[in-house]
């Protein structure tokens, strides 16, 4: 069977892949900070779906934790799956700058340094794929996070053509607002935000395996995102910077 290696599977959208990639057939390496919690999530896929689960507890915004996943993922995986991510309630200019290198450690230098210990087991195989899990905030403009999430996808971009091998595929996966405990753990107040623009993890992770099948670079979930991004795009950056400001208040 293949394995996929998922970071930040306990919840959210790495949970949503975690059960998408079981019900398809993959053994699943399951990534996580959290040990207790990864090994219920663990047992409660196992049991469902009958498959085979490993579980890896580690930090990914430290070296020994992202050392320990960048082993593993060497050893061999056919789908990696880079979702581990979080945000900041406030702006940059209120954030420590600690916190903020965190940041960056984990939705970039993480991402970098899985990608490229992936990569050369899936060119001699010659099958394999990568899924980064950035956002549509990386189209406009606020802060690291937005900052961080642009670099994924211009990473993402620039690999998928360098990678020179039509069985090999990476694609940025960006989605838009999505009911999951990823705002309730930043800190942050989503009542501002209208309910019709929330999505749901399962659906998602749908339309990013059917994207990445497809083998699409970037994957914007949901045709409202689409719409989004493509006004956005057509907006000054200033005003779209100033707008995006305003929103995530």
């Amino acid at each position: 069977m293949p394995t996929a290696l998922i970071t930040g599977a306990t919840a959210g959208i790495g949970a949503a892949f975690a059960r998408r990639l079981a019900a398809d057939g993959f053994t699943l390496v399951l990534v996580a900070r959290d040990e207790q919690r990864l090994a219920e999530s663990a047992e409660q896929l196992k049991l469902r779906y009958g498959g085979a689960v490993e579980t890896l507890p580690a930090d990914l915004s430290t070296e020994d934790g992202l050392t320990a996943v960048e082993s593993r993922v060497r050893d061999g995986v056919d789908l990696l799956v880079n979702n581990a991510g979080f945000a900041h309630p406030g702006g940059f200019l209120e954030t420590p700058v600690e916190d903020e290198q965190r940041m960056l450690k984990v939705h970039c230098e993480a991402v970098l340094r899985l990608t490229l210990a992936a990569l050369p087991g899936m060119k001699s195989r010659g099958r394999g794929a990568v899924i980064n899990v950035a956002s549509v905030a990386a189209f406009f403009t606020r802060g690291t996070y937005s900052a961080s999430k642009a670099w994924v996808v211009n990473f993402s971009t620039a690999a998928a053509t360098e990678v020179g091998h039509p069985r090999v595929k990476i694609m940025a996966l960006c989605p838009g607002l999505v009911r999951t405990e990823f705002h309730e753990r930043a800190g942050m107040d989503t009542s501002g935000f209208p309910g019709f623009l929330w999505l749901k993890a399962d659906n998602v992770v749908g339309e990013a395996m059917r994207d990445l099948a497809l083998g699409r670079v970037i994957s914007i979930p949901d045709l409202r995102y689409k719409a989004i991004v493509a006004v956005g795009r057509l907006v000054p950056r200033n005003l779209a910077a100033q707008f995006s400001t305003r929103v995530g208040r």
